[in-house]
């Protein structure tokens, strides 16, 4: 699949497209097959977005990989059943934890910026939706417009959202509506 030159969605795996377990008022991946359920209107939102031409793109922090609490084998296998069936052009992954320095662990741009690259996307015409303050501030670091979807976390945005919505759905919506 060739996107060569399209604006960009880039979505935020855990509580954007899939359910993400809330402990301790933070969200968490599922920790197996069998807890991955995606929410509410994500497929429709997913195939309209890319019926209008936006690229669709899964930029996901797992730091889990880097505390050994799961390996990448098992977060591809979770990337597949969320996105399986879904118009994705591609899935990203940022395996480390804060203490690595990584470029590509939200905040940071890096993984959109891979993806931009890799894939020929065009990054001011494009957009971050994220349901964690991250994700808005890698969306601002990449010079994408931001879509904070908001699930009523215990952490505060640190950097203000283009867009505020309740869900993909909603997000879709405002995008499929206004001028890219």
């Amino acid at each position: 699949m060739s996107a060569s030159g399209a604006p960009a969605v880039f979505l935020d795996r855990d509580g954007v497209l899939n359910h993400a377990p809330v402990r301790a008022g933070r969200p968490h991946p599922p920790a197996a097959l069998d807890e991955v359920e995606l929410l509410p209107g994500v497929a429709e939102a997913c195939r309209r977005l890319a019926g209008a031409g936006w690229a669709l793109v899964v930029v996901t922090n797992q730091p889990d990989i880097a505390r050994g609490t799961t390996d990448r084998a098992r977060v591809d296998e979770l990337n597949r059943a969320v996105t399986d069936g879904l118009p994705v052009l591609d899935v990203l992954v940022c395996p480390h934890d804060d203490a690595d320095g990584c470029a590509c662990r939200k905040p940071r741009p890096g993984l959109l910026l891979e993806a931009a690259e890799r894939w020929g996307l065009d990054l001011a015409g494009s957009v971050m939706v994220g349901d964690r303050w991250r994700d808005v501030d890698a969306g601002r670091a990449a010079g994408v417009r931001t879509v904070f979807v908001d699930r009523g976390y215990a952490e505060a945005l640190r950097g203000r959202p283009d867009h505020v919505v309740a869900d993909l759905p909603a997000a879709a919506e405002l995008l499929l509506a206004g001028p890219r």
